[in-house]
């Protein structure tokens, strides 16, 4: 365990008070990978009307995914079923399917199969951040209060799947049992402090690039278009859906956003494109009615997500 002077925010890992004042009155920010050139352009959201083709696309049939049908998502785990008034999908549905996940900034996103520790699969979402390290909701690598003998802790595995686009694994997946999260979710689930990390044994995101990340004011968020991609549970299984919308809402610890999700995409970014580059400024969290919600990348977080993905 890695202490942290941001009470809540001290790292734990699977393998062996905050300060008062949150308010951000600064930006900070790293940088995505040098292949996010690719996808770069002028804009606030993604061109998803012009799907762009990518030499790897041709290799999708190489690999196939696992059987990921009729499974939760791994939210339910530690929250339980949603209420039918907490809907995730606001008014129409106006998700875009993203088929050409073999090319960035798609293939950044990850498809997760998640073990728990008493053998239950689910399923989730991720984001690379670095070469080998992926940033997911807390509650995908640690499951607190299901009331199941066994289940809670940390999960056993979770099988990594880039641009997954339904039975075909453009990067093939990978295998991870060495997680990240911080204390103030796992020792007492506090739904501010849920996020956490995917450490993997192998450099893919070399591969399939990585998004930035940074801190920013609330007027600056405020002003911005916030996008969302990943991989729900109420469209077909392994499918990658993609929405914006502009942020509704921050808190010290939250953003706020009527962007349309569904389960399934716990763990998935939150991004601002700047420039055409891609920042994530929360991780996907929760659904509401009238608005979802993840936990917003302030100091603390920014801290721990750099020492993670290094």
């Amino acid at each position: 365990m890695v202490e942290s002077k941001y009470s809540g925010h001290t790292v734990t890992s699977n393998i062996p008070d905050e300060i008062a004042d949150l308010k951000v009155d600064q930006t900070l920010s790293e940088m995505p990978s040098p292949v996010a050139a690719e996808g770069a352009f002028k804009g606030e959201t993604e061109d998803v009307e012009r799907p762009r083709r990518d030499q790897r696309a041709e290799v999708s049939e190489l690999f196939s995914a696992p059987a990921m049908t009729n499974l939760s998502d791994i939210g339910t785990a530690s929250f339980g079923p949603l209420p039918d008034t907490a809907e995730t999908v606001h008014g129409p549905d106006d998700r875009v399917q993203i088929t050409n996940t073999s090319v960035y900034p798609w293939r950044a996103h990850a498809s997760l199969l998640i073990t728990a520790a008493d053998g239950s699969l689910w399923t989730g979402t991720g984001w690379f951040i670095g070469p080998h390290t992926l940033a997911t909701a807390g509650h995908v690598v640690f499951i607190k209060n299901s009331g199941v003998p066994g289940r809670d802790g940390w999960v056993q595995s979770i099988q990594v799947m880039p641009g997954r686009n339904g039975t075909n694994l453009p990067f093939g997946s990978t295998t991870s049992t060495n997680f990240r999260s911080v204390t103030g979710w796992t020792a007492n689930g506090d739904q501010n402090f849920d996020y956490g990390a995917i450490i993997l044994t192998t450099d893919v995101g070399n591969t399939v690039g990585w998004f930035g990340f940074g801190v920013f004011p609330d007027a600056d968020l405020l002003a911005s278009v916030g996008n969302v991609t990943g991989y729900p549970g109420d469209k077909p299984a392994g499918t990658q859906w993609y929405n914006s919308h502009k942020i509704a809402a921050v808190d010290a610890r939250k953003v706020y956003y009527d962007i349309d999700t569904f389960g399934g995409q716990s763990g998935s970014a939150v991004y601002r494109i700047i420039d055409g580059n891609r920042y994530g400024i929360a991780v996907h969290a929760y659904g509401g009615a009238a608005t979802n919600s993840g936990t917003r990348i302030i100091q603390p977080v920014f801290d721990n997500l750099s020492s993670w993905k290094a």
